[in-house]
């Protein structure tokens, strides 16, 4: 098992990994030897010098999915934070029947999305909301990752279901899979998700000004300058009056632009 990782090739790799995907592994040395150490062993390397120097040479999309995979954690469920769903049923979505009631488009993006609970969490309250009048509204959600992997996990929608989801949410919104305890969301809320790929250092450019962006369990990964740097970004893809919510866990810098109007979540005045 190779366990070293000598300081030139470790300062390479967090530069390189920092300035692609805004990843901050730093103070990470001991993660990185030992999440990378098998992967290293199953593509034959013997040391971590040749497969540094051979990462940043091919910057192989495949193989930076790989390293991405071992050095973060996608981890995530239903109902996650469900402060932040209480806000978003009870003031939110109050506000953006409101608003779009002509247009009847609501924009909402889930980045960082992961296995995809998140996006299908927040499209199943969307349903709940609307009720009978859903299918007058384009309610679709944008969900974006940078894991390939995730993502495939995602679209497939298959999960074992937490004690926490309602029961009627269970019997309206998902389907059992024959022969185990998983089951696979119904096509009513995943054809509502729309999954993406997208590097979140990338500029953000999508078609709508979105009314609501979940961005929760992802900037624990960067350090402040590139958070703060998303952040306005972020910012930026708001329609004003539009809603950020990040995790409890994290925090916003206090020259944030953003007004803070419940824990963990702001608004764009």
């Amino acid at each position: 098992m190779i366990t070293t990782i000598s300081n030139d090739d470790f300062n390479k790799l967090v530069r390189f990994i920092h300035s692609q995907y805004g990843i901050d592994l730093s103070q990470k040395r001991q993660l990185v030897t030992s999440r990378l150490s098998s992967l290293l062993t199953q593509k034959g390397y013997t040391g971590f010098g040749p497969f540094v120097a051979d990462l940043l040479r091919r910057q192989d999309p495949g193989d930076m999915e790989l390293v991405l995979n071992r050095l973060t954690t996608n981890y995530t469920f239903f109902m996650r934070e469900q402060e932040h769903f209480d806000f978003f049923m009870g003031t939110i979505m109050p506000e953006l029947v409101k608003k779009h009631q002509r247009d009847k488009v609501l924009a909402i993006w889930s980045a960082g999305c992961s296995s995809g609970e998140e996006p299908y969490n927040i499209s199943i309250n969307i349903k709940e909301f609307l009720g009978s009048q859903a299918n007058q509204w384009d309610t679709r959600v944008l969900a974006t990752d940078i894991s390939q992997k995730a993502l495939a996990s995602a679209k497939r929608g298959v999960y074992e279901l937490p004690d926490t989801i309602p029961p009627a949410w269970k019997k309206k919104y998902f389907q059992p899979v024959p022969g185990g305890k998983q089951y696979m969301v119904a096509p009513i809320i995943r054809d509502n998700v729309i999954f993406q790929t997208f590097n979140l250092m990338d500029p953000i450019k999508f078609r709508l000004k979105f009314d609501v962006i979940f961005c929760r369990n992802v900037m624990i990964y960067f350090d402040q300058p590139t958070k703060d740097a998303l952040m306005r970004r972020f910012y930026d893809a708001l329609a004003p009056g539009g809603y950020f919510m990040i995790s409890h866990s994290e925090n916003l810098s206090k020259n944030s632009p953003f007004t803070t109007v419940a824990p963990s979540t702001f608004q764009k005045k």
